[in-house]
Parts: C-alpha cells; structure tokens; sequence
C-alpha cells in the first residue's frame, strides 16, 4: 500500500515525479534492507520472546541513534541531549512495565537477540541515511515496492497463509498510507535534514503517543505510569530542544 501511493503519486506529477524516483544505487539498497532488515527482525522478536521485553529493547533504538550520531564528523551531541534520550529511555521503560519489573528468561534468548538488532538496524539506517540527503525522499516509495516483494517472498517460504477479511484489510491499508507509507517519507527527510541527536531524543514520544491513543480509543485503561512517563519525557524534550546560551 505504501509503494502504491508513493508510485501513484510520481504517475500524478509526471516526469517530474518520475524523477524524484531516481537515485544511486547505494541509496536504494541501504533503505531497503533497513526497512526489510528491521521489520523482519522486530516479527521474529515478537514471536520468539513477550511482547513487553522485546519492545523494551527494541526502544533502545533512539538512544543508538544518538550515539551513532555522535560519532559523524561534524556532528555535536549536546549534554543535554543526552540526558534527555536518557529520560525518554527511562520513561519509555516506565511506560511499557506500568512501572512493574522486567524479567529477561534464557529460553527467549533468540528473541531478545532479533529485537536488539532491530534498535541496532534501524538506529544505523537513520544516521547512514544523511550520506545521500541529495536522493529525494520520494524515492522511499521505490524501496518499499521492493521490502514489498522481499516480504511476501519470505511469507511465501517460511509462512503460512490466512486470508485477511474485509476489515483487517482496511487496517492493513490504514497502516500502508499512515505509519509505513507518511511516516517512512518524514523519517526519511528528518534523517536527511533534520538533527540526528534531536529526532532521537524526540523519537521516544512514540511509545508514549502510541499509549494514548490506545487510552483515547478505550483499549487501554489510564494508570499513573503514563503521568510518569509523560513529565519524564517532556523534561527529557525541554533539555534536548534547550541550546546554550
């Protein structure tokens, strides 16, 4: 579905649309293993060890980003962004246990291992994605046509197939234009253009919008950890966006 939009949307421009598909070759292989790479990785986490250990360390992936980030030339990583990817770790951590305890098992070994190199994917991907902030960010939607093909090719040989009804396809194209299809092209342009050290602070607001609109939607009941969460991540967002004087 995100490949669809991305290419209809180049077919509505034109030539110039077509265009802003064009990009070297690197570029092209570096997005689509990521993208291929961390979903398939984040799967086999989910199914190999809890939901609750595999997303803790699978968050782990803005705090690599900023130090990843750090080690361009070129690039400072303020004290400040820091400690502020360090709050969001904390809250995310917090958001996620309901402020309870996390117990790694050795038996979800292959688990945990899957969601780390998830964060460690995605994290790399991110910060190596500024190499080529001369491709376009449409050009993503290339790169999805192929994680595409990639994904049902693996599905093909590993899986087994079930139909989706009517209604978990509307949610699979709901996903396909929103969360991997919008958002793959503003992460894109933000890596490209935006400070790394500052999206990997900010990027642990995620857990905490992905609760909210799980409160908001009556999936989830309020609990005080998410007041928790949400000071420690604004604190977090105040020191990482603060500059020195």
């Amino acid at each position: 579905f995100a490949a669809i939009l991305g290419l209809g949307h180049a077919l509505v421009r034109g030539q110039r649309g077509w265009r802003a598909l064009r990009q070297p070759l690197p570029a092209l292989t570096l997005s689509t293993t990521a993208l291929f790479g961390y979903h398939a990785l984040y799967f086999v986490a989910l199914k190999r060890a809890p939901a609750l250990e595999a997303n803790l360390l699978n968050y782990l992936w803005p705090l690599l980003i900023v130090l990843f980030a750090g080690l361009l030339p070129g690039i400072r990583v303020r004290a400040g962004q820091w400690i502020g990817t360090g709050l969001g770790l904390v809250a995310a951590v917090v958001l996620v246990t309901r402020g309870g305890g996390v117990e790694l098992r050795t038996e979800y070994l292959p688990g945990y291992i899957a969601a780390l190199s998830a964060a460690i994917v995605w994290a790399a991907y991110s910060v190596l994605n500024r190499r080529h902030a001369d491709t376009p960010s449409a050009a993503i939607a290339v790169a999805c046509a192929l994680v595409a093909v990639l994904g049902a090719a693996t599905h093909a040989c590993f899986e087994t197939y079930i139909e989706p009804d009517a209604r978990q396809w509307l949610v699979l194209a709901g996903m396909g234009l929103g969360p991997t299809g919008a958002a793959f092209l503003l992460w894109d342009h933000g890596t490209k253009r935006g400070d790394l050290a500052l999206l990997g602070s900010l990027s642990y607001l995620a857990p905490l919008l992905s609760t909210l609109l799980l409160v908001g939607a009556g999936q989830a009941a309020p609990h005080l950890s998410q007041a928790v969460a949400v000071a420690l991540l604004l604190i977090g967002a105040w020191l990482s966006l603060r500059k020195p004087r």
